[in-house]
């Protein structure tokens, strides 16, 4: 068990490096089953997530070479189409495998997966798209399995643009006969790098980054090498953690255009920021200014930025109110931000944020991987020494994230229990 000891007052200042896309990585190395051969990333994030990925493909037969900034990824020997209960139940996105093994090898059994407590997200539209492609699911004590002769092409209209669903779709869908059409399909910066680098690879996408995907199938595909997108929502906290604490900072290595929202938002609340394409540079303001926001599927405001953005605005001057569209369990973290001293009430999808003058340090717990990136925000501000528990979460998607905040002025610590 690990912890977090911080120590709040400090303002953040200083440069930090932006981290290659968690969210992108982890589509992009179940891709890499279907060329059978070998891929090379740059810039995968070293976190939990993608270290488990990693496990499973191992699991299934895959070879992994880490080389200094670059990863080899080998699946010409995958021979097992089973993902481990135990690894799945650990990561809700390791559902996304699914679709590299069905595209490459047209069978896949794995069990419900598992990951953060943020309200049901269920695999209903995957497995209803996986269906309209031609391929016999059958649920049997919690397993699922999927088999098929062959992949065809077909139109699918997603009831939700879930970003999930959009990809497994794609990954089935590369080497299938005919075209494949996904209508309503999710937007986010994410799903066009999965098409980059299937597209790199020999595929034959258009559409990412629209409501409207087209994928036409490719016999086969040929090794690849390629560069993760910078995250978006590790440069949304940083530039939040450094509002909060009024502080002057400058971010490198990221994509502007992928979190204009939170730009957006920031200046609202008082904030100076200066935005080129890949530096953001931001000034906090003494205090910050009450504003409402609704979180929203891409290009609106992404529900993973809103636990970290309520947490900045509760020191705001004024009552700011927070709709959360996308999760209904998303606001678990907040009693413990009222532990610190915040006054926030909520109601069903609404949160009221009244702003307090000071947050004071408590013994608080990660409820999820944003949420508990939020204790630290919170923490960082605070009055007196903040104790976040369960760090674990926050572990699956950021890196280095402490010494990140340390070399930036902030007094923190990881420390085993």
């Amino acid at each position: 068990m690990l912890r977090y000891i911080i120590k709040g007052g400090n303002k953040l200042e200083g440069e930090v490096k932006i981290s290659g896309s968690k969210n992108a990585s982890l589509p992009i190395i179940a891709a890499t089953i279907l060329n059978s051969g070998k891929s090379t990333l740059y810039n995968v994030p070293n976190i939990h997530d993608t270290q488990m990925m990693f496990e499973i493909l191992k699991k299934l037969g895959g070879k992994i070479e880490k080389k200094n900034n670059k990863i080899i990824i080998d699946t010409s020997k995958i021979n097992k189409f089973e993902i481990p209960e135990d690894l799945m139940r650990q990561m809700r996105s390791s559902v996304i495998l699914v679709g590299g093994l069905l595209g490459k090898h047209r069978k896949a059994t794995f069990s419900y997966p598992g990951g953060c407590d943020i309200g049901a997200r269920p695999i209903d539209l995957h497995l209803k798209s996986f269906e309209k492609l031609g391929i016999n699911i059958t649920k049997n004590y919690g397993n699922i399995s999927c088999i098929c002769d062959k992949i065809e092409g077909e139109k699918i209209d997603l009831d939700f643009p879930s970003v999930g669903a959009t990809e497994n779709i794609m990954l089935a869908s590369v080497l299938a006969v005919g075209t494949t059409v996904i209508n309503n399909a999710a937007r986010e910066p994410e799903i066009v790098d999965l098409q980059k680098f299937l597209n790199k690879m020999g595929a034959k996408i258009k559409g990412a980054g629209s409501n409207k995907i087209e994928i036409q199938g490719v016999r086969n595909l040929k090794d690849v090498s390629y560069n993760i997108m910078p995250d978006r929502i590790e440069a949304g906290t940083f530039l939040c953690a450094t509002a909060i604490t009024s502080g002057n900072t400058k971010l490198v290595d990221l994509n502007s255009e992928h979190i204009t929202p939170v730009i957006t938002k920031l200046e609202e609340a008082g904030c100076k920021l200066k935005v080129d394409k890949k530096t953001i540079e931001i000034i906090g303001p003494k205090r910050l200014k009450a504003i409402d926001l609704k979180t929203m599927p891409y290009p609106g405001f992404p529900t993973d930025m809103q636990s970290i953005m309520a947490t900045t605005l509760t020191v705001a001057k004024g009552t700011s109110v927070i709709v959360e569209n996308i999760f209904e369990n998303r606001f678990k973290y907040m009693q413990e931000l009222n532990r610190m001293g915040a006054k926030i009430s909520t109601e069903g999808k609404t949160a009221v944020i009244k702003g307090v003058r000071k947050l004071y340090g408590a013994n608080v717990k990660a409820t999820d991987l944003r949420g508990g990136a939020s204790m630290v925000i919170a923490g960082l501000v605070a009055k007196e020494i903040t104790t976040v528990e369960n760090i674990e979460y926050i572990l699956r998607g950021y890196e280095n994230f402490e010494n990140k905040l340390f070399k930036l002025n902030a007094n923190i610590r990881k420390e085993e229990i």
